[in-house]
């Protein structure tokens, strides 16, 4: 995975799933947490920008490990 992901490089990995799944931002701190995204991607200065609109709750373990965040 590119450090510098694209708008395209994101939409390829999206088009495959369930266009309702409900999507979630990963952050990983010292407690891994699972964030709801902001409704409105904002473009400046030549970079897309996704706001976090809040934590859900802990990031499950499944996904820290297939992050290989543990």
């Amino acid at each position: 995975m590119p450090r510098n992901l694209t708008v395209g490089h994101l939409l390829r990995q999206l088009q495959a799933l369930d266009p309702n799944l409900p999507i979630r931002l990963a952050i990983n701190p010292d407690f891994p947490f699972a964030h709801y995204l902001g409704a409105e991607v904002v473009v400046r200065d030549g970079k897309a920008f996704i706001a976090d609109d809040g934590q859900e709750d802990y990031l499950p373990v499944a996904v820290s490990d297939a992050l290989t965040w543990i």
